[in-house]
């Protein structure tokens, strides 16, 4: 009987003592991950020139390689990870690197052009970037290679063949000069001519 009555009174006190002002209030808004993209092997990247990001142009989504991580924009928000197709997680701000990133990059990789010049982009596997961004950035690979795969002219080399060709001679003794009565303008020590 004595377990009846304190069943009862518990459930009399759950009763006028609603449960949900005993529990915690557990709201969380979850930020949804972008959608997977499925490779058939894994993405080669080519260098957008004057940076050290590397993009992914194959695909229909913005997908860039900067500083150890993979990154991408979607619905407004920005994702990273340390793999290009899976672990992604949210990243709070626009990454620094982006605001170097033409808008237009896909268009000139498209028509082969940067600045108004040839770009010879080069494809780059996706694990040979891995290996070796850090090793590129810090010796500066992509200026001391091919200055990025883009084809400007070489007006700076040639100007120096030019000065090379036609510059002016140099300094030359200082002549002797002599004066109206056949001295020599260094104090007339030299002979004259006896006819």
């Amino acid at each position: 009987m004595v377990k009846y009555f304190l069943g009862t009174l518990l459930l009399g006190t759950i009763c006028i003592f609603p449960v949900s002002s005993m529990a915690g209030v557990n709201v969380s808004v979850g930020i949804s991950l972008p959608p997977i993209i499925t490779f058939s092997a894994p993405p080669e990247v080519i260098v957008i020139p004057n940076t050290y990001v590397y993009a992914v142009p194959d695909v229909g989504v913005d997908i860039f390689f900067y500083n150890g991580w993979w990154w991408r924009p979607w619905e407004g928000r920005w994702y990273r990870s340390r793999h290009y197709n899976s672990g992604w997680s949210h990243y709070q701000r626009v990454p620094n690197f982006y605001n170097k990133v033409p808008t237009g990059w896909r268009n000139n990789y498209r028509d082969r052009r940067w600045d108004g010049h040839q770009w010879n982009h080069q494809r780059i596997p996706q694990r040979q970037v891995q290996q070796n961004w850090r090793t590129w950035e810090k010796n500066r690979h992509w200026e001391r290679n091919n200055s990025w795969g883009v084809q400007r002219p070489k007006y700076q080399s040639q100007s120096r063949k030019v000065q090379k060709q036609y510059s002016p001679p140099q300094h030359q003794a200082p002549q002797k000069y002599t004066s109206d009565h056949g001295k020599s303008g260094k104090g007339g020590g030299e002979k004259r001519d006896r006819k």
